[in-house]
């Protein structure tokens, strides 16, 4: 791993550090608040773990650490509080705080170059037409067990569940959310699988069989 690189790498997991921190100082909802960053506290350990033995692509790092910037202040505010998000809608003249449509993109567009990079490094599939397929099935199968993780507990906390869904109201809530997760997974491998796959190419060729980066 080159010095520039890792001088970015650890300049963003100390940002992504701080911003947990600072985000989890006084979150409108602490509950919310974890549930919505979980899933960065499970990340960052795991790339920290496993940045030598099984190192990323630069472009997928970059790209999870934007969809853990998005998560922590979709923790803090809550996603229908959003500041940035009432800002879009007036610009747009939208009737709801459109930023958990944003983290709901961003479900798709990561978790399709996460699946796109194992797929390739491991050669379990061959033919960009499968491979698009099950990148794309991968990422709704995940958007799907979040709405069904976000079911759960609706059904568990009631009404204290509803800062976490951030509904706001919408009946088509699940449905637009699923479609966000879509579209995200879409624009992933429509404008950036080249992008990725140079850099495949130079982080294989620069890392020997033995180290287990393959």
């Amino acid at each position: 791993m080159s010095s520039p690189r890792s001088s970015l790498l650890i300049l963003a997991l100390a940002a992504q550090l701080g911003l947990l921190v600072h985000t989890g100082w006084q979150p409108y909802d602490r509950l919310t608040w974890l549930m919505e960053v979980l899933p960065v506290l499970i990340a960052v350990p795991l790339l920290v773990a496993t940045h030598r033995t099984y190192p990323l692509t630069s472009l997928l790092y970059a790209v999870i650490f934007v969809h853990g910037v998005i998560l922590v202040f979709g923790g803090m505010y809550t996603y229908a509080r959003v500041p940035l998000g009432f800002q879009v809608a007036d610009w747009l003249e939208l009737s709801r705080n459109p930023y958990d449509k944003l983290g709901h993109f961003f479900q798709g567009f990561c978790p399709a170059l996460v699946a796109r990079e194992i797929l390739l490094r491991g050669h379990y599939v061959r033919g960009r037409r499968m491979l698009a397929f099950l990148v794309t099935a991968v990422v709704l199968a995940i958007s799907a067990s979040y709405e069904l993780i976000e079911w759960g507990a609706a059904l568990a906390l009631g009404q204290g569940a509803d800062e976490f869904l951030g509904t706001q109201g919408d009946p088509w809530d699940t449905q637009s959310d699923m479609f966000c997760a879509l579209l995200g997974a879409l624009v992933a491998q429509c404008f950036f699988s080249r992008w990725q796959d140079r850099q495949l190419a130079a982080l294989t060729a620069a890392s020997p069989p033995a180290a287990g980066a393959d």
